[in-house]
């Protein structure tokens, strides 16, 4: 998943998600050297919620508040990803499957929410705690910081904002997502 990556629950939205998509995997062509991700990720440990803390803006996005993904091992090997917000006041959702890269030690994700179109989902760093996660694509264009919890202390938010930017992400484009009780 593009960690976050969130859709409307009106079909309007919906006409809007294919060029979206194809823009998306489009944009995996990053010029310059890619970021590096980290070393592993035990994606048993991996799976679960997890709360948006903070996001650089994106158009599938637009208007959420509350964002959430939950990842859960599926049997193939994949992992079953839905992302959610409120939106308007009204729940939005999205599922989709991931498949890791191969050679990637599961830092590397694909995520397919409409076939044909998959997007890159790179986990950048991790807490060792696997409290909180930073996520980005390859372009440096989307980038999250993830929680297992709706806030994050300041001190493991700038661990993962320092993660993101010693990987050439421009961490200054990050904005805080709102998380209030549903």
């Amino acid at each position: 998943m593009e960690s976050g990556v969130v859709f409307g629950h009106d079909r309007g939205m919906f006409r809007f998600l294919p060029p979206c998509l194809a823009a998306i995997c489009l944009c995996s062509c990053a010029s310059g050297p890619q970021p590096k991700t980290a070393a592993s990720v035990d994606l048993a440990r991996y799976a679960g919620d997890w709360y948006e803390v903070e996001s650089s803006p994106n158009p599938f996005q637009r208007g959420c508040t509350d964002t959430r993904a939950s990842y859960r091992a599926l049997p193939d090997g994949k992992i079953a990803v839905t992302n959610s917000c409120m939106r308007k006041g009204h729940p939005a959702s999205i599922k989709g499957v991931a498949r890791v890269v191969p050679g990637s030690n599961n830092t590397k994700l694909r995520v397919r929410f409409f076939w044909p179109f998959e997007g890159d989902y790179w986990v950048i760093a991790v807490d060792p705690d696997y409290r909180w996660a930073a996520v980005g694509h390859p372009n440096r264009k989307y980038q999250w910081i993830l929680s297992r919890k709706p806030t994050l202390d300041a001190p493991a938010l700038q661990r993962a904002r320092a993660a993101l930017a010693a990987q050439g992400f421009d961490t200054n484009l990050l904005r805080a997502t709102p998380q209030t009780a549903r």
